[in-house]
């Protein structure tokens, strides 16, 4: 996928993946990942996501990685914050409080920016990508995260191959990830989603052997 089609979905206001409230297997099972304590929190295809807030009240530094100027724009907005954006790197950076939005395309993050990274919430990353990106996306994680990692995914997984959002199975996700992390599937939830169709929402947890 390239770059112009999320460029036009936040331009156009389409932007159904984005949540009004903060995601509810984010509140249940952080706490599970907690073991090392605090420390920064690296957020994939973050969005103007209300769950870095979340994350910043649990006391964490959190990094977001975005690729529209607009939605790291209307999350400082949201904020009531005038955050002006440095360039570095090929990223337009802004900066408040303990969050930090890195404005570019997340596969040319440089390798500085995983240093202190503890934890990775994804809710909206793999999910994103075809499948061709998504192993791109898994392998970029797993060479360029430090040791002693922990992941918290959330997956979708549904009949048609459409999307985005894409359908990722569990097999995908433990081929993807196993050859660094243990996985362990939390939990999965049923529901109705777009066009009526059955969704399955799963929750894993991944750690570093």
């Amino acid at each position: 996928m390239k770059s112009e089609f999320w460029h036009e979905r936040w331009q156009s206001g389409r932007i159904g993946f984005h949540q009004a409230q903060v995601n509810c297997f984010l509140q249940r099972y952080w706490s599970a990942l907690m073991a090392a304590g605090k420390g920064r929190v690296l957020v994939p295809l973050c969005g103007k996501s209300l769950d870095m807030l979340w994350l910043r009240e649990q006391g964490h530094e959190v990094t977001g990685v975005e690729l529209s100027d607009l939605a790291c724009q209307a999350f400082m907005s949201g904020l009531g914050v005038d955050a002006p954006a440095r360039q570095e790197a090929g990223f337009a950076i802004r900066e408040h409080e303990g969050l930090q939005l890195l404005c570019g395309d997340f596969f040319a993050l440089p390798e500085v920016s995983y240093e202190e990274v503890r934890w990775v919430y994804d809710r909206a990353a793999l999910i994103a990508f075809p499948a061709d990106m998504r192993r791109a996306y898994a392998q970029s994680l797993i060479h360029n995260l430090p040791e002693g990692v922990a992941i918290l995914l959330i997956t979708l997984e549904f009949a048609d191959q459409q999307g985005p959002p894409f359908s990722v199975s569990e097999p995908e996700v433990r081929e993807l990830y196993g050859e660094r992390f243990e996985v362990e599937k939390l939990e999965t939830e049923r529901s109705v989603g777009r066009g009526g169709r059955a969704e399955a929402e799963s929750v894993y947890v991944l750690r570093d052997r």
